[in-house]
């Protein structure tokens, strides 16, 4: 009976982090989509730098009330982790310009394959068979639902390849570091998200004006588009935040294959309150797929076989608190 109670409260806490994920990331999309169509803030980097500065002044609020407690960090290893992240947004905002739309989202699909690869080579994780097939029912699902006009260039792809490893290995890195030295969400981000902000802060306005031809200074800011820019900085702390739960209680490429969900939602929202064009049978067939291909990975990986680790990682043997939480549920 406390085996079930216990089984009960883990997937009661899975489908409270995943909710959480899918519910600021999506709110997040639809309020940058205002913010950058409607009042024409398209300095994405410099954005994505205001996001991890109200992410570290709620990491600072939480040790102030104690409720995030000192851990340790090895400075190579936050070097590390601040190159791939933002090598990772800087290449998808170089990708989405240089290449075509369709070209864009088969580059965003590789994520999966290269986790996948990131995992059995350094994890020695094994797939059965039915994960892999229904991995591969969620890439062709959104595929067919997403990918429309596909033309590649050179530098472009150049673009694409950074983008899809620096992102993979992004993820990868918040699942490795949270079981190596038994840091939290809240630890984690408490380390990695002031050296975000200061990094992001100072080259995004320059990777911005490379991108747009504009200037972040010398936009002229209404009082619509600052409510939206400040409702996009804090909705920014909940994805960050579930981005590290989500990742630290599963794995990268549980994260990526269920987090299609939130570009079908995207899909969807988008047909609903932007209007349907664009909608047609193909687009639903591909997002029914999809949904389909979810359901199947995770009753698939969930099962004995399904997904199993090879070889554990050492941990570092003195536990911080709230870590052990996250650890339980580190693989689905």
């Amino acid at each position: 009976m406390s085996s079930l109670k216990k089984s009960d409260k883990k997937a009661a806490l899975d489908f409270a982090a995943w909710s959480f994920n899918v519910t600021t990331s999506v709110g997040i999309i639809m309020v940058n989509k205002a913010l950058m169509a409607t009042h024409g803030f398209s300095f994405a980097t410099t954005l994505t730098g205001l996001h991890f500065v109200t992410t570290t002044l709620m990491t600072i609020v939480f040790r102030w009330l104690g409720l995030s407690q000192p851990s340790h960090l090895p400075l190579a290893d936050l070097i590390k982790f601040v190159i791939f992240s933002n090598l990772s947004i800087v290449g998808m905002n170089v990708s989405l310009m240089w290449n075509s739309v369709g070209f864009y989202q088969i580059a965003k699909l590789c994520m999966i394959p290269a986790s996948c690869l990131l995992e059995v080579v350094f994890d020695h994780v094994h797939y059965s068979r039915d994960t892999k097939l229904s991995i591969m029912v969620v890439l062709i699902g959104v595929a067919v639902c997403t990918v429309t006009d596909v033309s590649v260039n050179a530098r472009g792809l150049i673009a694409a390849v950074i983008a899809v490893w620096s992102t993979a290995l992004q993820q990868y890195y918040v699942h490795f570091l949270q079981r190596k030295y038994s840091l939290n969400s809240f630890n984690l981000l408490g380390h990695t998200a002031p050296a975000q902000a200061g990094s992001l802060l100072l080259v995004g306005p320059f990777v911005d004006f490379l991108l747009t031809g504009k200037r972040v200074d010398h936009f002229n800011f209404s009082s619509l588009a600052l409510f939206f820019l400040t409702l996009s900085c804090f909705i920014a702390i909940g994805v960050n935040l579930s981005q590290f739960i989500c990742i630290g209680r599963f794995s990268a490429v549980s994260f990526q294959v269920l987090g299609h969900m939130k570009t079908v939602l995207v899909l969807s929202l988008g047909f609903l309150f932007f209007g349907k064009e664009g909608l047609n049978l193909q687009v639903v067939l591909g997002m029914v797929l999809a949904v389909l291909g979810m359901i199947w990975y995770g009753n698939a990986s969930a099962k004995p076989g399904g997904k199993e680790r090879r070889s554990v990682l050492p941990v570092r043997s003195a536990s911080l608190k709230g870590s052990s939480e996250e650890k339980g549920g580190a693989e689905k």
